[in-house]
């Protein structure tokens, strides 16, 4: 059994950083790749950035150059580091893992990002 456990949302003004985390239990997190997914209200949820076990990324074109996903395996932990916040990037930040190349089966209970002046 794998657990999530995401932290580090909060309210930042529009321009500010934000760090988030997914700490994982279990031990085959390493082997995963690990995606941050967002879910903004009356939206669907979305692949905000992704990051397999060797260390390839992909993010979505509107966080681009402002987001950076990293991975940590001796501590089971993935991180995004977000920058130059803006107001559309409000949501709640889930983590997910369990497949090698995508989506997985495994999802944190979220963390929710305000970006609000």
């Amino acid at each position: 059994q794998v657990q999530l456990v995401e932290s580090g949302g909060g309210l930042v003004q529009p321009g500010g950083s934000l760090r988030l985390s997914c700490a994982a239990s279990g031990r085959f997190f390493s082997i995963w790749a690990t995606g941050w997914y967002r879910q903004a209200p009356g939206k669907q949820r979305e692949l905000v950035a992704l990051i397999t076990s060797g260390g390839n990324t992909n993010y979505a074109d509107s966080v681009k150059g402002r987001f950076t996903i990293s991975r940590d395996n001796a501590r089971n932990t993935v991180y995004l580091q977000m920058n130059s916040l803006k107001p559309e990037d409000t949501a709640v930040y889930y983590c997910n893992t369990g497949s090698i190349s995508g989506l997985g089966g495994y999802w944190g209970q979220g963390t929710q990002v305000t970006v609000s002046s």
